[in-house]
């Protein structure tokens, strides 16, 4: 290490060691803030009034909903993008929670609460990261863009495509890079598995025919000692729920089916597969059988409805990437050694903005965060304070490395 790296992240550490305090209230705030999708309006307003106060440079809520703070660099590329999202599953007593869900208590070092770990506890390091940088007044080549978003804890990314396809680009910004503050536990992840709930509508002017065709197709992915599914386990099928219903005279049944995606094809081929796999099941009974990606029309807080996919894709980029390999070695100069990896998700519905940023954007992604995976939607779930101030620290050095004037560029005015 050179003596002007030394110093930058001596500096960096010594301004982390002022900003701890803040950064712990900050987290506890966050998780004592109910912010179930699509229900985020408290929490956005806090986030808002934590950005404007930290002095970012530009701090604007979108109409989604989204909060975005922007720190401006000497020029405007590159960019990058920090990114965390605001909202969490739904908390229930079935999940086996010993506590308030919102009690964000601190005990032993660990912050509990419901989104503590998804993402909460990267949310605030990511805020404070961009802080840690102004606050240490090194220079910024390039643009930061942190943005808190919405409807993304059920792996839909709707807050995040709204950011991508016209808050950014109504700024006048383009990310270069993004980063995620999802639960990496400290390491660098760059992919994983997606999934998808399909919606099978089977029609027919025969009762019987109908209710013979959804047998068959519940004998089909049903089989006996299937296990439930999970997004790391087999990629067969399995129905989730079976809705019966008489439409003009017609007697139409709904089945919604989850599947597992790779990244081995588009979701329009897994779609077909079904769709043939469920004509074959339904063999000669006289329904028709459609075959789609399930959807809803959703209200966000901000009063915006947007229709939305039960989608998560499959995404990841190769680990010897650029990105990865300068957010690596970023990381590894400073003291934090890590091994790139993907996430294992071993729970169906979970998933991240990071197919959403690199399929339809193609922003190449990855993640650094405070959480464990294991914690995610969990009962009780909680982040490690120590962890929270790290990735503060983590961030802050991925940041300077992808868009900081570099230390030897230094002049003696900016130090």
């Amino acid at each position: 290490m050179t003596l002007r790296e030394l110093i930058m992240y001596t500096l960096l550490q010594k301004k982390l060691a002022g900003l701890e305090a803040e950064t712990a209230a900050f987290a506890h705030k966050l998780v004592a803030t109910p912010s179930v999708s699509f229900d985020e309006g408290q929490i956005a307003s806090k986030v808002k009034s934590e950005l404007e106060s930290l002095g970012y440079d530009k701090v604007v809520q979108d109409e989604y909903g989204n909060v975005v703070g922007v720190l401006f660099g000497r020029e405007s590329d590159p960019s990058v993008l920090l990114t965390s999202h605001m909202d969490t599953v739904v908390p229930s007593t079935a999940d086996g929670w010993q506590s308030d869900p919102y009690s964000a208590r601190l005990e032993d070092g660990r912050l509990y609460g419901l989104g503590a770990t998804d993402c909460k506890g990267g949310l605030a390091a990511q805020v404070y990261a961009g802080a840690l940088l102004k606050r240490s007044l090194l220079p910024l080549r390039g643009t930061v863009v942190f943005a808190a978003t919405v409807a993304e804890a059920n792996g839909r990314s709707v807050g995040v495509r709204g950011l991508m396809e016209s808050t950014l680009s109504g700024l006048g910004i383009e990310p270069s890079f993004a980063l995620l503050g999802e639960p990496t536990g400290l390491g660098l992840y760059y992919g994983h598995d997606g999934w998808v709930e399909l919606s099978l509508v089977v029609n027919g002017k025969n009762p019987v025919q109908v209710d013979r065709a959804v047998r068959a197709l519940e004998d089909s992915w049903n089989y006996p000692g299937k296990e439930p599914i999970t997004v790391s386990s087999a990629v067969e099928p399995r129905v989730l729920d079976v809705r019966l219903e008489e439409v003009e005279g017609a007697r139409r049944a709904t089945l919604t089916l989850n599947r597992r995606l790779t990244e081995d094809g588009p979701v329009e081929a897994v779609v077909d597969q079904v769709r043939r796999e469920a004509q074959r099941a339904a063999g000669d009974c006289d329904a028709a059988v459609e075959v789609s990606i399930a959807q809803e029309r959703e209200r966000l807080y901000t009063g915006n409805y947007q229709l939305v996919r039960n989608l998560a894709s499959a995404w990841s980029i190769d680990p010897y990437d650029p990105l990865v390999e300068r957010s690596r070695q970023a990381l590894s100069a400073a003291g934090i050694n890590v091994r790139p990896r993907r996430w294992e998700f071993g729970r169906f519905g979970m998933g991240t903005a990071g197919g959403t940023l690199l399929n339809e954007f193609n922003l190449p992604t990855v993640a650094f965060g405070p959480g464990e995976e294991e914690q995610a939607h969990r009962a009780d779930e909680y982040v490690e304070m120590r962890k929270v101030v790290q990735a503060v620290y983590g961030t802050a050095v991925i940041v300077h490395g992808l868009v900081g004037v570099p230390v030897f560029g230094w002049t003696s005015d900016e130090i």
